[in-house]
């Protein structure tokens, strides 16, 4: 008898380690070097938003080393002998899967920026998966693992001729909370900035909650909105970044900290901010705020601002630009198309003298936008795999109606390259004012709310338009989506 049941103890501890080769053998592509797991940064043999937290801690310095005696080794993921933000955005990309493994291997190239004399023409909508920079130029990429370099070229290349380079996290930021707003304050150099941001909570759902921001207004269905138990917060863009005029150039909170002769326009002035508001959120748990589940809205101008703040943090899961026109969902190429045709259509060149929306750097563009060795397409391209649905109305040339579907076409073949097609929408229907949001748009946002912020599944699969739009692919594009 006692033969017999450790024979059958065996038997069982034979079943648990085929049951646990099985089950790393089921793993995403974690590779190992001996016992080695790669982002595992708490020594359970997986790679989760535990270890994202952890490396996040480390690079703040609140923790030294990490647990599970793995050491420092794991969390080097790009295999560059030291821990960094890089690290970190990597395994933010690996659990978000847009990369296929880790370690990737494989350290971001430093990019450089070409002059505006070394540009070449291109009259179609540049190809949003070949490197335009570095010892890549020229070349597609083959990986989704390689998006992270190309979205990092597409981000520095934008900053660079069209918005103002970002300035990274302050080097002091803090939160407050009272009264149900939220006071972000940032300190650099000796100089310090604070600006607030109301909170309405839902009645319904958890806290803490997912929210929307909204880019100086929310002008959405905010009703709605609060029914699916997501809070909503008034970011005032404004205050960071003016934007009355040409003449408001270097004015607000942001140029108070920077200098008044930092060539930032405001929309990356605003980027800048909701990056902060969020680091002020991630350490103000008396807010109910959770920060994973942020989405960013605004329209009109204010819409141009919400999609330069989703293609520029990778924090907000979910970008609604609402009627955004050209510097938004528009292309500046596609634009310049619609005005040829005889439409009355804003375009660069006009767009430069109106406001300061932009930095003074894209003003060489005036003319010659087929330069640009990126357009907006690829703006919107920054925010995959991450939720994306623009909204928009096209009863309003203006705005660039059907230069905004020719570009979001585009950009939805971003989308789907990268395996995330469902992840984009677009939705385009007239009959009513300038953001005045109609009720049968509504199921569409509710849908990528749902996914995007509240974890739900649900169809987010939607592009349309009421209009008669037809995407002409020989004008616009010389790139096959690729298969990965």
């Amino acid at each position: 008898m006692y033969v017999h049941l450790k024979n059958i103890k065996r038997f069982i501890a034979f079943l648990v380690c085929i049951s646990l080769s099985i089950c790393l053998l089921a793993m995403p592509d974690v590779r190992m070097a001996s016992d080695l797991v790669y982002g595992d940064l708490n020594g359970d043999r997986e790679v989760n938003a535990i270890d994202l937290s952890l490396m996040k801690e480390y690079l703040l310095g609140k923790i030294s080393t990490f647990p599970g005696g793995q050491g420092k080794e794991a969390a080097d993921v790009d295999l560059s002998g030291s821990i960094d933000a890089i690290d970190m955005s990597y395994l933010k990309q690996f659990l978000l899967g847009t990369i296929d493994g880790l370690p990737v291997g494989e350290p971001l190239e430093p990019i450089q920026i070409p002059s505006f004399g070394s540009l070449q023409p291109n009259a179609k909508l540049p190809d949003p998966f070949m490197f335009k920079t570095g010892s890549k130029k020229g070349t597609r990429i083959t990986s989704k693992s390689q998006w992270t370099a190309r979205r990092s070229e597409i981000s520095a290349l934008a900053q660079a001729f069209e918005f103002g380079v970002k300035p990274p996290k302050p080097q002091t930021v803090t939160g407050s909370f009272n009264n149900n707003s939220i006071t972000v304050t940032c300190s650099q150099n000796g100089k310090s900035i604070s600006f607030s941001c109301a909170i309405q909570y839902p009645t319904t759902g958890t806290a803490p909650y997912p929210a929307m921001i909204g880019v100086n207004m929310n002008t959405l269905n905010t009703s709605e909105i609060l029914k699916l138990g997501v809070a909503l917060i008034t970011f005032p863009a404004d205050q960071i970044g003016k934007e009355d005029n040409a003449g408001s150039r270097g004015q607000g909170k942001f140029f108070d900290l920077y200098g008044s002769s930092y060539d930032a326009g405001a929309l990356i002035t605003w980027a800048w901010g909701v990056d902060c508001l969020i680091d002020a959120l991630e350490m103000t748990p008396a807010a109910r705020i959770d920060p994973k589940k942020l989405g960013v809205t605004g329209g009109s101008r204010n819409g141009k601002g919400a999609l330069a703040i989703g293609a520029f943090d990778e924090r907000i899961a979910l970008t609604v630009p609402q009627e955004s026109g050209n510097g938004g969902a528009s292309g500046w190429r596609t634009a310049d198309a619609q005005k040829a045709a005889g439409e009355d259509v804003q375009t660069l060149s006009q767009i430069i003298t109106e406001n300061c929306w932009f930095a003074k750097s894209l003003n060489q563009f005036s003319g010659q936008t087929n330069k640009l060795p990126y357009d907006h397409h690829e703006l919107m391209a920054l925010c995959a795999p991450r939720g994306l649905l623009v909204i928009e109305n096209p009863d309003f040339t203006w705005l660039g109606n059907l230069s905004c579907f020719n570009t979001s076409t585009a950009a939805h073949m971003a989308y789907e390259g990268l395996g995330v097609p469902d992840n984009m929408g677009y939705s385009s229907v007239g009959g009513h004012g300038h953001c005045q949001f109609p009720a049968s748009q509504q199921p569409e946002l509710t849908a990528y709310i749902q996914k995007f912020l509240l974890g739900q599944n649900s169809n987010t699969k939607v592009f349309r338009s009421d209009r008669n739009y037809t995407f002409d692919k020989a004008k616009w594009v010389d790139w096959t989506v690729p298969t990965f």
